[in-house]
């Protein structure tokens, strides 16, 4: 057990800077030891201010590093797969932001050398369990005080989308968290998943089709869907409806006080998931470096990155041919029982 974390960040773009400054500023038991990007100069914008930080154009001369004992996955999705494996090798705390790695087969890789490490070693950035709303929700849950879960209601709502956000991305960039949500509400997997494609915005761009509607069972029965749309252009919006046997629970939707003044009323909505979730990630992140220096894990696991990534491929095949999907799970490795 280290007394620190002397953290490695890979990536250096919106999501990588964001953690750099957040451990720098407000994150106990951890340090910015190294920032790796492939534009070496973002790295060094990345590290300015930050004593002792070095900033590197190659992940492997950063596990390399004898300063770094663990390591922050920001790069995008394609990348992860490598720097994972060689970051296990070292036997090295791990934070991947989700996903995991881009598809099942790739993520059971990953299960795998996990299996053979013979602990767990790696947490995925499901941020969404460490938000005040969805933590008191999955409570309730748990107690049963309202009697059982019945049906989740989700909303899931970006004002625009990038250049170049696929029809696949609507799943496997944005429902993802909604099926790691409804894996940690219910405790269960998820066996099926449906997308049915309705009318569309005109403010889709081309070959995206916005909205869609995804319909999710888990293993005992219970029932959510999935309001996906990302280009809704009020600002962005994550929401949750809980049908309960005695009870009715939300959260989310409008942030902040509403005010009524001046012969007006209402509130302000979020522009983006940073705003959202911002509290949120500074819990995941403080349980993760509060885990990792007891040598384990402070929140969703690989095998949470495996399962839902089979998810979104059962998502992506059934916005092709409309149909039920069952998902496709290997049998879980007891490491994560």
């Amino acid at each position: 057990m280290t007394d620190i974390l002397r953290v490695a960040v890979i990536g250096a773009g919106r999501m990588g800077v964001d953690h750099i400054q957040r451990i720098h500023a407000r994150i106990q038991g951890a340090e910015v030891a190294a920032v790796v990007d492939v534009d070496l100069a973002r790295a060094q914008a990345a590290i300015e201010g930050i004593p002792g930080a070095v900033a590197l154009a190659d992940a492997e001369e950063a596990l390399n590093n004898g300063d770094v004992n663990a390591v922050l996955i920001a790069t995008p999705g394609f990348l992860h797969e490598e720097i994972l494996l060689k970051a296990l090798a070292k036997d090295l705390p791990i934070l991947c932001e989700k996903p995991l790695t881009p598809d099942a087969a790739s993520a059971w890789k990953i299960v795998e050398a996990e299996k053979e490490l013979g602990h767990q070693r790696i947490q995925v950035g499901f941020m969404r369990r460490f938000d005040a709303e969805y933590a008191a929700l999955g409570a309730m849950i748990r107690s049963n005080e309202l009697g059982e879960l019945l049906m989740l209601h989700h909303q899931h709502r970006n004002p625009t989308t990038p250049p170049g956000f696929t029809n696949e991305m609507l799943i496997n960039d944005s429902v993802v968290h909604e099926f790691d949500a409804v894996r940690f509400f219910t405790g269960e997997e998820i066996t099926s998943v449906q997308v049915r494609l309705g009318k569309a915005t005109r403010n889709a761009p081309a070959g995206q089709h916005d909205p869609q509607h995804v319909l999710i069972e888990t293993e005992s029965g219970v029932l959510a869907d999935v309001e996906i749309y990302v280009n809704a252009r009020f600002g962005y919006e994550v929401a949750t409806q809980a049908s309960f046997e005695d009870g009715i629970v939300n959260i989310g939707a409008d942030h902040g006080p509403y005010t009524r003044a001046n012969g007006r009323w209402g509130g302000t909505v979020t522009p983006g998931f940073e705003e959202r979730f911002a509290a949120a990630y500074d819990v995941e992140i403080q349980a993760w470096v509060n885990a990792a220096l007891r040598n384990g894990i402070g929140g969703p696991s690989a095998w949470d990155g495996y399962a839902t990534a089979a998810c979104c491929e059962a998502g992506v095949e059934a916005q092709k041919n409309g149909q039920k999907v069952p998902v496709k799970l290997n049998p879980k490795p007891a490491i994560y029982n």
